[in-house]
């Protein structure tokens, strides 16, 4: 079977019953798990980058994490809170772009969909940008529920990637 085939076959088949998982369970964002399913390929797509994409995804949450925290303390009340905003992920992103020598978080496409992906969730689900839900040891801190997302979805993506090159064996 020619790769494209084998392609659509594989991250089709997975991604149907990574639907039912991430839904069944309910706590577990599945566009998360997309997010990083989509930047193990772009990392390479190969057992050699798991652990580069689950390392660079949780480090882009990690570093949004922080900086959430960061801003609901405020500590500049006079700068504003869109300007303390601006200047954190400023920091930040040189901050972890500067990191990317480290092999481990080497990819910053995927520490930047990591660090993105924070911010969506962050942004779009009610109280979850407060210092209850950032300091929880629940699935309502995004470090613990965007991390768990992304490291499930680049194990979908790896079993993708390997039933798609079983599918072209012998092509």
């Amino acid at each position: 079977m020619n790769a494209t085939k084998a392609t659509a076959i594989g991250v089709g088949v997975l991604g149907g019953i990574a639907t039912w998982l991430y839904l069944s369970i309910g706590t577990i964002l599945i566009w998360a798990g997309f997010i990083a399913w989509a930047s193990f390929f772009a990392a390479g797509g190969t057992a050699k980058t798991i652990n580069l994409n689950i390392v660079s995804n949780v480090f882009g949450v990690v570093t949004a994490w922080v900086v959430a925290l960061l801003v609901i303390v405020e500590p500049f009340p006079w700068l504003g809170g869109p300007v303390w905003a601006g200047i954190l992920v400023c920091v930040s992103v040189m901050f972890y772009i500067m990191c990317s020598p480290i092999y481990l978080v080497s990819s910053v496409p995927a520490v930047t969909l990591g660090y993105a992906a924070t911010f969506a969730y962050l942004l779009q689900t009610d109280g979850a940008l407060t210092p209850t839900s950032l300091l929880s040891t629940g699935f309502d801190n995004a470090l613990l529920v965007v991390s768990v997302s992304m490291i499930i979805g680049t194990a979908f993506a790896f079993a993708s990637a390997e039933a798609s090159r079983l599918l072209t064996k012998g092509e």
